[in-house]
This record gives structure tokens, C-alpha cells and sequence, in this order.
């Protein structure tokens, strides 16, 4: 049986057991606050660290004390006292200028150009003649993120003695988009089910919700969809708003905002109009009063996300209206409770006007280019076709320089071996997150008082015990929290610092941790889709879906045939989507010689004998590619089985077993890859010996 589909009824046996039989089940995430266990390190800790000062006062404030006295009552071995003023050296002082007069004091906060609303400030200060450790902030909810960071820099064992850290987000909304459905369902949902139980809700809350929330808040992620963006009609329905006003309530103190993906025809599904067109009065009307019932409930609601007019979706283009007259209507509407409207450009079908796929979202959406609303954002995937294994960047970014884009990532392994598979992708997010089209995108400000920048990320968490159902896919959600808040910082740290925090702070576990995780992305390139080849796995919505290899059937993606293999998409023969890129990235992708080789069979049909810069030809190239994947695979079993005795049992057999499966599939992924493709090359498959390659 394959492992992704027994983890959810061993989460439920385990659930209905009771937490009490896990040694290490994952539950804490990145959140244990275990003893310090460096005898060095703890004893400076506890000389630095005597006492906790909370001037402030509300929800959040009671939230920072919650979970500073639980972070370092854990870490330290002995309770905090909480104190109303300094009375010795090593007490840690919480709060705003605002809120604290030991903070005003010090002026700390007075140049919010650095920390915005929700940055923070950590340093060493001198307080009433003595050396305290000080976290200030503009607002509360900036005084948690960096209580957060403070406990994880004590969890990583970090040097405190002179600390000084200023820390903004360089997004001003970094969100989670659950494609969750209201029945229970998710839709590329691995972990188990949806953890939202509208079933129960507004009456009753349950304690998964306040720690979904900690964990969200803990690496600075402001804001969540909880439903999927295929709607359903009835998530804006009276029953359902007061549902998710209950969510709202909870969430509030940890910073997160809701927002709500809105179906286009919810006039039509929920009231009595015959027509969702937005220039129709009463379809305008039917809007604003839902919105002021939304206001009503949720005074600082978010906004709408939409989906219109993609994979069957209704949408403005039904009524002969476009993308941006739909959204603009929203953003109206929501325009005086300070909302926003995310648009996705994700749009595909059948009566698009281009036969490339990739080509299309470019097509509807750039001749819109300063036609949206200042509060309307149009949410861009990472790449121009469905969020595979590799993807040259989106060519929107860049494109439409008078509206505002935002990047969604996705987080949940949909192309990537669902829960199955050790897959870390903030190097792949970084490849698009670095790229000069991206970094313009942040440098865009249109100058309107909302948000001036928003990431979001396709969450991959349910009701399995471990929330994301593979102890490693912790890290991808993890990751896109710290990448939301600074784009700009090393993959490779940030693996080393949620593996420090989740497991050990052995270097030899950290080492082989983190040399795993930044392999592994690379590795199932390898085994699944190497040189920019893309969708060779099986179609399908549920839980087998875009998950085994089935090259036979995409055949209009790949293109194989005996003189090559590729989708031509270049200037002179193919479908010239290699024009939608600005210089010099069109010249580069168009030529096959200048084609970066990790895109090659994306813009270009190839000869198999093409000679490529190893020297290889094309297919040996294939061949070699699907067997260095497996041989990954097979090495990361093996650096695995090193852990052993320095990762808890469980946690380390639950990894084990799913690299084994991990493995199983990459064969299979190789031998189903390589003999198509053989019947149409007609060469001999190479064997490649890895042997030699150290571990």
C-alpha cells in the first residue's frame, strides 16, 4: 500500500488513541523548546536570561507572555518570573514605545522606514544601569514575531552576549492559501483532511486552530485563505461568514488576517439574479451588501480571492467583460474597509487564443496592464504552466509594469510525490525569488495606502498528527514562511535552521540533514523531469493524482517523436513563447546553443543526438539524468540510516519508510521514463556507474 494513503488512517487510530503514545510525533513542529542540552550554552543562557518584563496589555500581549514563559520555562529548566519593572540584570523586555515606558525610554522604535508595522528590533541595552535584553516593536503583533525569533535563536543554540538584530518583512502580506473544501476535503490536500471543522464551528474551536496559528505567527506569515479557490458558492453564505468570523476572532491576536476566495457566480447560486455580470446594478448590489455583512462580521477582513475563468470556473469573461472590470467591481466594494482583491491569473482552456498553454495567462492579462485598481493584486505563479518540478520564471513578472503582481508559490507537493517524497523547495522558490523580474516586482510601488507587496503559498497542512504528513514537508512550510519575510536569504541556512529546531543540534546530524534536504530537489528534477521537460505524470483531482509517471498520455506536453524530444517554443519554428521574455532572457531561451540546459526541452524540440555540454548526447543525457536521480535517492537512504540514535525512533523510522518509498518510485519513474522514450529515439538505453561518487 502506498504510504501517503495509510498515513491518514494511522492519523486517525493515532488521534483516537490519544497523544500520550508518541515519543516524537511531529506535532510541535519547529516549537519543541526542549531542554538545552549544550551545558556551556545553557549556563550562559541562564545567567543572560532572569526575568520577563510585559508592560503592554491585551491579546497579543498575553500571547507574548504565554509563549516566552513556555519557550524558555522549556529551554532554560526552571520558571520565569514575570516582573513589572527591572530589578536585575538579565531581564528581557517586551513591547512598543507605545505600550512600555522602558522601551519609549530608549527610543528604539523611531524609524519605522526600517521596521514597518510589523518588523522588530532585539539588542542588548543598558535598562536602569543594567544589561537587559530588549525586543521592541511598532505594534504588538511585531513584539510576537521577534518573541518568536528570540526563542529560536536560544533553540539553535546562538550566541546572545551583544545581540542586535532589526528585522522587516519585505512583504507586507505573506499568506497561506488552504484549497480546502468545506466538506472536509482538500484539493491537492496529502496531510489527512482539512483541519477546518465548519461542521462544528462557530461554537466550538478546536485547540488545533490556536496552534496552527502559533506556528503560522512563529515565522511571520500575516494572513490565510481557508478555502479553496475552486469555491464554493456557499463559503459567502450568512451560516458560513459567521463561521469563519469565529476564526477571525481567534486568529486576530496572532496577526493573521482572513481573506475569502469568492466564487463569481454566488449572486446567481445565493440570491435570486439570473446574471453574475459585474457591470449589472443588481449583481453590484447583491456585492456590496455582501461585503458589509462580511465587514460586519469581520471588521478587518482581508479581501477576496478569485478564480474566474479557468478549469471551468465562472468568471467576468462570461458575461463578455474582463478580468479587470471583475476584479475592479470587488475592489470597490471593499476599497472603504481598507480590502483587497487577489486575481489569479492561472488561466487555461479551451477557448484561450493560443494552443501553448504557457502562453496564455500573458495573452488575457498583459493588454490589461493599468486597467486594475490600485487595491487589486494579480497573483502570478512561480512559473508560466502549473507549478512542475522546474519552471522558468512566469514571464507576467516584469510584463505589466502599472499593476501589481504577487508571486503564489506552492507549498504541498502536488508534482512532487505528494507526501511521499523528501522534496525541500526553497531552492526552487529561490531561483524565481532571485531572478531580476521578481526583485522588480518589489521594488514596484504604486502608491496606494494598502499593501504594497503579497506572497502567497498553496499550504500543505491537515489533520495528519505531524500536520503536513511527511516530517520534511514541515520544512517547505517552514521555509516559505522565513523566504516570505525576506526573500533574500540562503536556502541552505534556513534548511539548517528549521533542521536545528526540529530535530537536533548534533552537527552531524545538521550537516546530513541539510545535505539531504538540498539535494533532494535537484534529485527529483532528475528522476521525474530532467532538461526541462515537464507533466509526465498521470492526470487526475484525487489522491493518486499527478503522482506516477504516465509520459504515454502527455504527449502533447513533451512532443516526442523519432527525430527528438521537446516543446518548440521558439521565434522561428515553434509557438514563439520565448517572446513573451524580455532581453536579454528572450535571445537567450530562443537560441538552442545559449538555452540554459536545465530549460532546454522546454523552449526547444531537440535532436536525440544533439550534443550537449557534457558531452553526451541528448539521450544518454536523458538516461543519465533518470539514473543520477535514483542513485540520489538511493544515497539519501543511506546518509539516512546515519542518523540513526541521534534522530528520535519514531520520527527517524516515519523518514526512513518514506525514502524507501521514495526510492521505489524513482525507479519506477526512471524505467517508465526511459523505455518511452527508447520506442521513439530507437538508441540503447546507458548504464551509468555511480559507484565512485562519494556519500
Amino acid at each position: 500500500m502506498n504510504i501517503s494513503r495509510l498515513a491518514i488512517g494511522l492519523t486517525g487510530l493515532a488521534l483516537w488513541i490519544g497523544p500520550a503514545v508518541f515519543a516524537a510525533d511531529g506535532y510541535d513542529l519547529w516549537l519543541r523548546y526542549p531542554k538545552i542540552d549544550d551545558t556551556a550554552r545553557l549556563e550562559q543562557y541562564r545567567g543572560a536570561i532572569k526575568a520577563i518584563v510585559v508592560e503592554g496589555q491585551g491579546d497579543t500581549y498575553t500571547i507574548i507572555k504565554r509563549e516566552l514563559q513556555r519557550g524558555l520555562t522549556g529551554l532554560l529548566d526552571q520558571k520565569l518570573a514575570l516582573a513589572t519593572q527591572v530589578r536585575e540584570p538579565g531581564t528581557v523586555i517586551i513591547g512598543t514605545a507605545q505600550d512600555s515606558r522602558l522601551i519609549a525610554q530608549l527610543k528604539l522604535t523611531d524609524a519605522p522606514g526600517k521596521l514597518g508595522p510589523d518588523g522588530f528590533i532585539i539588542r542588548t541595552c543598558v535598562v536602569d544601569d543594567k544589561a537587559c535584553i530588549v525586543i521592541a516593536a511598532n505594534r504588538p503583533v511585531g513584539a510576537l514575531y521577534g518573541s518568536f525569533r528570540f526563542l529560536q535563536l536560544l533553540q539553535a543554540h546562538r550566541d546572545i552576549s551583544q545581540i542586535d538584530i532589526c528585522a522587516g518583512p519585505k512583504h507586507d502580506l505573506r499568506m497561506l492559501n488552504h484549497w480546502d473544501n468545506l466538506n472536509g476535503g482538500g484539493e491537492r490536500g496529502y496531510a489527512g483532511y482539512s483541519l477546518w471543522k465548519w461542521q462544528d464551528l462557530p461554537q466550538r474551536l478546536d485547540g488545533r486552530y490556536t496552534d496552527y496559528a502559533r506556528a503560522c505567527a512563529s515565522i511571520g506569515i500575516n494572513g490565510m485563505v481557508p478555502n479553496n479557490v475552486n469555491a464554493d458558492a456557499k463559503s459567502l453564505s450568512t451560516e458560513y461568514l459567521r463561521k469563519l468570523a469565529a476564526l477571525a476572532d481567534l486568529w486576530r491576536p496572532y496577526g493573521i488576517k482572513v481573506f475569502l476566495a469568492a466564487k463569481w457566480s454566488a449572486p446567481k447560486e445565493l440570491g435570486t439574479l439570473s446574471t453574475a455580470d459585474p457591470l449589472d446594478v443588481g449583481v453590484i448590489a447583491w456585492w456590496k451588501s455582501k461585503t458589509e455583512e462580511i465587514y460586519g462580521l469581520i471588521p478587518d477582513f482581508g479581501g477576496f480571492l478569485v478564480k474566474a475563468n479557468s478549469e471551468g470556473q465562472p468568471g467576468p469573461y462570461d458575461y463578455g467583460r474582463t478580468h479587470a472590470q471583475g476584479a475592479n467591481m470587488l475592489a470597490e466594494l471593499v476599497r472603504p474597509h481598507g480590502g483587497t482583491v487577489i486575481w489569479r491569473a492561472f488561466v487555461y482552456g479551451k477557448d484561450k487564443p493560443d494552443a501553448d498553454r504557457i502562453k496564455q495567462a500573458y495573452q488575457e492579462f498583459v493588454p490589461l496592464d493599468g486597467l486594475f485598481k490600485d487595491n487589486v493584486f494579480v497573483q502570478v505563479k512561480n512559473g508560466p504552466l502549473d507549478f512542475q518540478p522546474r519552471e522558468p520564471i512566469n514571464p507576467l513578472f516584469g510584463a505589466m509594469p502599472k499593476t501589481r503582481l504577487n508571486m503564489e508559490l506552492q507549498i504541498t507537493q502536488e508534482y512532487l510525490g505528494h507526501s511521499v517524497y523528501l522534496c525541500y523547495l526553497a531552492p526552487m522558490w529561490k531561483e524565481v525569488l532571485d531572478s531580476p523580474l521578481y526583485l522588480g516586482e518589489l521594488d514596484k510601488k504604486p502608491g496606494s495606502d494598502g499593501y504594497q507587496s503579497i506572497i502567497a503559498g498553496v499550504a500543505n497542512v491537515g489533520t495528519d498528527r505531524n500536520w503536513c504528513g511527511h516530517h520534511f514537508a514541515q520544512a517547505n512550510w517552514f521555509a516559505f514562511g522565513r523566504l516570505a519575510w525576506d526573500p533574500s536569504l540562503d536556502s541552505q541556512a534556513i534548511a539548517q535552521e528549521w533542521a536545528r529546531l526540529t530535530f537536533t543540534n548534533d552537527a552531524h546530524a545538521i550537516a546530513t540533514i541539510s545535505e539531504i534536504m538540498m539535494r533532494s530537489w535537484q534529485a527529483n528534477v532528475n528522476f521525474m523531469t530532467p532538461l526541462g521537460l515537464n507533466t509526465l505524470c498521470n492526470a487526475g483531482s484525487g489522491d493518486e493524482g499527478h503522482y506516477s509517471p504516465s509520459p504515454a498520455t502527455r504527449q502533447k506536453f513533451h512532443h516526442a517523436d523519432k527525430t527528438g524530444l521537446g516543446y518548440d517554443r521558439t521565434s522561428a519554428t515553434g509557438s514563439n513563447a520565448v517572446g513573451q521574455y524580455p532581453e536579454p532572457l528572450r535571445t537567450q531561451f530562443d537560441d538552442l546553443d545559449t538555452c540554459p540546459e536545465k530549460y532546454l526541452l522546454w523552449f526547444h524540440h531537440v535532436d536525440w543526438d544533439h550534443r550537449m555540454k557534457s558531452g553526451r548526447t541528448l539521450w544518454d543525457e536523458l538516461c543519465w539524468s533518470y539514473a543520477k536521480g535514483v542513485q540520489e535517492v538511493r544515497q539519501f537512504n543511506t546518509l539516512w540510516q546515519t542518523l540513526e540514535g541521534k534522530i528520535d525512533a519514531q520520527r527517524y523510522r516515519h523518514v526512513q519508510d518514506r525514502l524507501k518509498e521514495q526510492l521505489e518510485q524513482a525507479v519506477l519513474w526512471q524505467r517508465t521514463c526511459v523505455d518511452y522514450f527508447q520506442g521513439f529515439s530507437g538508441r540503447e538505453i546507458q548504464e551509468f556507474d555511480f559507484s565512485s561518487e562519494s556519500l
